[in-house]
């Protein structure tokens, strides 16, 4: 049977063959070319701008070596100039020796006296010049300028004159000098003729034959004055040569120094200017300061600039590397644009890109070429295949080529024989799936190797974890849902004194204990129902009670049931020891908050009745009254001195601190209470030398002792022992007596006993007001309060430690100041007395209190003055310009209005600067809304007597 023939040219566009081969030709070449395409013209284009951007720092190193050198260069002719000079001093000096041998040469002869050479060899030096205004100096060994061409020194104690770094320069040399024969020496001087001294190096020489040192230096500047020069000229040789550096096609060097001057830029308009205003468009900040930063760091600034062909336009980018030159204090920097950087790589690319393209049409043409030549015997073979399917057994190809084309049509002719063939193929595919399934095994060994390693690392973690949770100050547990443990942390097992291990599998009752599991069996059944909850418990460990926060978390499986419990437990005994602490402190100040309240108006009512009561005295000279009054007065007193006991523990009393030496004023209060005490108390006080020193009011400290002293008096019925011991104490870390102490240098006075102690309710309200354990009325109750009010106001702390017929030991913890210790000694009431008249002078009183203005009045009418009283401060500011002839002003301190009474007398004492002034009042200048008084005023505590006040006016 035999087939229509087409052309050849149908054929091969009709051949599926060809189309295949076509289509997978070119998608194999596009395929390649694009991989070749991404993954080596990012490569050139990368490896092109690296080599722009290191031409760049190549540039930039030249010229950053090339000025190291003239750096180096510079400063070895620095050097060698300092030689050359120092050498020059010596040749002076030594012809200044030559000089003075000839003259005392003739001393010798007996042509001149001694003083005559000296006058004459003295003055010729003095006048001899040198150099830059150069000369010669002449000292003796006392430090007395014999020779001094300036006559500001000439002649002068030179001991005297210092420089201004604050060094006697001439004596320092003479002993050099003297000690070392000669030598050189830097310092500080003025130059002739004027007043600004500078830099300079001395050469001495000592001459023991003539008991003297000769001298002569030279000033520094005028070698930087050359340096100077060489850097000049330094400078201009880099800018010459930096002309001939180009970076890339308009990148270029600059150079700029530390205080911002633009020493070298091809920009005149920003050559020799400060450009610190200039910023970088970028971030907004000085471009001079980012260049500064990225110095030395091998960074580039990235930064946007405009081009010279598109100016004002800072839009293009730039990149800059920075180098800084220590000893020019110079910054080399580089400048360029990254898109004359890209230019090359982009150009690179596109010739590429175009030789691809034309490598690709070409291909093309010769892959149509070849598959035509190809694909045609293969159509004819397929025809004949087609044909032999049909039946045509004895069809050949007709194919007659010497390649392998032809080869393979002889082959095909002879298929039928050749079935050998069909077997090797199927070899050849069963060869293939055993090699795919031998790359099976081995992918599921690298899965086996990657488990056992992860399992590895899960290992790691959870010991990492374990480590973890055992560092935490807490007390970590995990119990099933039968609460047995499955796992502890170190601090739980610690807390109950158990191992990990033991613990592990335990019922919870078991570890925990009957006792704290019944406590906590509510929080437990709460937690397996599933509700969080937070209980505070109290449990004895070791013979302490330790109270714990316990956290109970339950725990769910994938269904949600509770199956497990994560407790969390923490110590929390010392904040809340701390805690009670520091209510204790809070409650203690609010009390002495009111009890000042108390003693300010009781001072009032008592300065009434004591002053009324006072004047009824003078008034009544003899008769029954006076056995009436007396015994009112004494308890007036008494009830002042109540209060004064109050404001001791409101923090309110005036104190007034020094430098203490403790152990004199301990040994002064035993000689005070010595006498009060029964035999049957022994009294002891080991004395120690103290470096440092509490700074309190030592008449306050010393009732504080004597007060700590009767109280322990009355304990000991029976007798007993009391001490004092005092100790110096260094507080850093934490540290709670009746509260938390802040850390600093402190001395601790302790007074103990041996008496019946204090219980515990007693020792919770040791330091309340009007508290006392004495009976039938014996006491104030105010002892141990007054000293509680005096150590907090002297910014200290006090502790009592008791047992119940143990004794008590109260500590007095008192800032210190590390100082020699010296004696304070206690003050002394004096007396003055006066007989100067107040007839007819005129005082001012201020008192918002009707009743006290009254008394004063009263009292002041009665010593002589004549009156004049307001009842604000306000009011007396305008009386005052009214009283010309004002003597004195007695004004209490707290008044009402827009000024008190301290303020008012600043307010005079800024006035009239002689004024007399006496402020009044219960409370302390520290109750005053002035921080700091100044000047400081005399101060009359009430309650007074018209004595009182009269002593005061007496003494001022």
């Amino acid at each position: 049977m035999r087939y229509p023939q087409a052309s050849g040219t149908d054929m091969l566009f009709k051949s599926k063959l060809m189309q295949r081969f076509i289509v997978t030709i070119l998608i194999v070449f596009s395929v390649t070319f694009t991989a070749i395409y991404f993954y080596s013209v990012p490569l050139i284009k990368e490896k092109v701008f690296e080599i722009e951007r290191t031409s760049s720092r190549i540039a930039l190193d030249s010229v950053f070596s090339l000025a190291s050198k003239m750096y180096f260069d510079t400063e070895k002719y620095r050097s060698q100039a300092l030689a050359s000079r120092k050498q020059h001093l010596r040749t002076v000096v030594s012809l200044t020796e030559s000089y003075l041998q000839s003259v005392f040469d003739q001393v010798t002869r007996g042509e001149l006296s001694l003083e005559e050479a000296r006058k004459q060899a003295f003055e010729r030096i003095r006048n001899l010049k040198y150099g830059s205004d150069d000369y010669i100096w002449i000292s003796d060994y006392n430090s007395i300028i014999l020779s001094h061409p300036d006559p500001r020194y000439h002649g002068t104690d030179a001991s005297r004159l210092v420089n201004s770094d604050g060094e006697a320069a001439i004596p320092e040399m003479v002993n050099l000098a003297v000690e070392q024969g000669e030598g050189f020496y830097h310092y500080k001087w003025n130059r002739l003729r004027e007043d600004r001294p500078q830099d300079k190096v001395s050469f001495i020489k000592n001459y023991p034959q003539w008991g003297f040192v000769v001298g002569s230096g030279v000033y520094l500047d005028d070698l930087k004055q050359d340096v100077l020069k060489i850097r000049e000229e330094a400078l201009q040789e880099l800018r010459e040569g930096m002309k001939e550096i180009k970076i890339a096609s308009t990148g270029y060097l600059f150079i700029f120094d530390a205080s911002i001057n633009m020493l070298i830029h091809p920009n005149p308009n920003i050559d020799g200017t400060n450009f610190l205003d200039l910023t970088n468009p970028v971030t907004g900040q000085s471009i001079a300061q980012e260049l500064i930063r990225v110095a030395n760091t091998g960074k580039e600034l990235y930064y946007k600039w405009d081009r010279p062909d598109d100016p004002g336009n800072y839009n293009y980018e730039k990149l800059s590397l920075v180098r800084y030159l220590p000893g020019f204090d110079w910054y080399i920097g580089s400048s360029v644009y990254v898109d004359e950087l890209k230019s090359s790589s982009e150009l690179l690319s596109e010739r590429i890109l175009t030789i691809a393209a034309i490598a690709m049409v070409i291909a093309v043409a010769l892959m149509f070429l070849f598959a035509q030549w190809v694909t045609r015997p293969i159509q004819q073979l397929a025809d004949t295949a087609v044909r032999i399917s049909s039946g045509e057994l004895n069809a050949k190809s007709g194919i007659n080529r010497d390649d392998e084309v032809g080869l393979l049509a002889r082959t095909f002719d002879e298929m039928v024989d050749r079935l050998g063939d069909y077997i090797q193929n199927l070899d050849s595919k069963v060869e293939r799936r055993t090699q795919a399934l031998a790359e099976k095994n081995e992918q599921l060994l690298d899965a086996s190797a990657s488990v056992l390693s992860a399992q590895e690392e899960l290992t790691q973690v959870e010991e990492r974890q374990r480590l973890i949770l055992d560092a935490l100050p807490a007390q970590i547990a995990y119990l099933d849902g039968e609460l047995n443990y499955l796992f502890v942390n170190q601090g739980y097992a610690e807390m109950f004194n158990q191992d990990k291990q033991n613990i592990i599998g335990q019922p919870a009752a078991r570890i925990i204990g009957n006792e704290l599991y019944a406590d906590m069996a509510r929080q437990i059944n709460a937690a397996l129902k599933g509700a969080d909850s937070v209980q505070e418990y109290r449990i004895t460990i070791d013979g302490k009670d330790v109270i714990t926060k316990r956290t109970l978390i339950p725990c769910y499986d994938s269904s949600g049931t509770v199956n497990g419990l994560l407790t969390l437990a923490f110590d929390i005994t010392a904040e809340k020891e701390a805690e009670r602490q520091l209510t204790e402190a809070q409650r203690m100040n609010a009390v002495g908050q009111m009890a000042g309240g108390l003693a300010h108006d009781f001072n009032n009512l008592l300065t009434i009745i004591l002053g009324n009561l006072d004047a009824a005295s003078e008034h009544v000279q003899h008769g029954d009254l006076t056995k009436y009054l007396t015994p009112a007065i004494r308890a007036t007193r008494r009830g002042a001195d109540i209060t004064s006991r109050l404001l001791s523990f409101s923090r309110r009393q005036p104190l007034s601190p020094s430098l203490v030496d403790l152990n004199h004023l301990i040994m002064d209060a035993i000689k005070l209470i010595s006498s009060s005490m029964p035999n049957c108390i022994n009294i002891s006080h080991q004395q120690h030398r103290l470096t440092s020193l509490p700074f309190v009011d030592p008449g306050r400290l010393e009732d504080a002792l004597v007060n700590l002293a009767f109280n322990a008096r009355d304990a000991m019925p029976e007798g007993g022992e009391l001490g004092f011991n005092v100790t110096e104490r260094e507080v850093s870390e934490t540290l709670i007596l009746d509260e938390p102490v802040i850390p600093g240098h402190y001395v601790e006075i302790q007074v103990s006993d041996s008496g019946s102690g204090f219980s515990d309710e007693t020792l919770t309200q040791a330091f309340e007001p009007f508290f006392t354990t004495k009976t039938g009325g014996a006491g104030s109750g105010l002892g141990l309060s007054m000293v509680y009010g005096f150590v907090k106001q002297s910014k200290g702390y006090i502790s009592i430690h008791s047992e119940q017929n143990q004794g008590s030991t109260i500590c007095l913890l008192l800032p210190a100041k590390p100082v020699e210790p010296t004696i304070t000694e206690m003050p002394e009431m004096t007396s003055q007395s006066a007989d100067a008249s107040f007839k007819g002078k005129l005082i001012l009183l201020v008192e918002d209190n009707p009743d006290v203005r009254d008394v004063v009045r009263q009292q002041l009418l009665g010593i002589g003055f004549d009156v004049v009283d307001a009842a604000s401060a306000d009011e007396a500011v305008n009386l005052i310009p009214l009283l010309p002839d004002l003597y004195a002003l007695v004004s209490d301190i707290m008044l009402p209005g827009s000024m008190n009474g301290i303020e008012l007398g600043q307010w005079l004492r800024s006035r009239a600067a002689d004024s007399k002034i006496v402020l009044i009042s219960g409370y302390s200048y520290q109750q005053s809304s002035a921080s700091s008084i100044d000047p400081p005023f005399t101060l009359l505590e009430k309650p007074f007597a018209s004595a009182d006040l009269k002593k005061v006016l007496q003494q001022l």
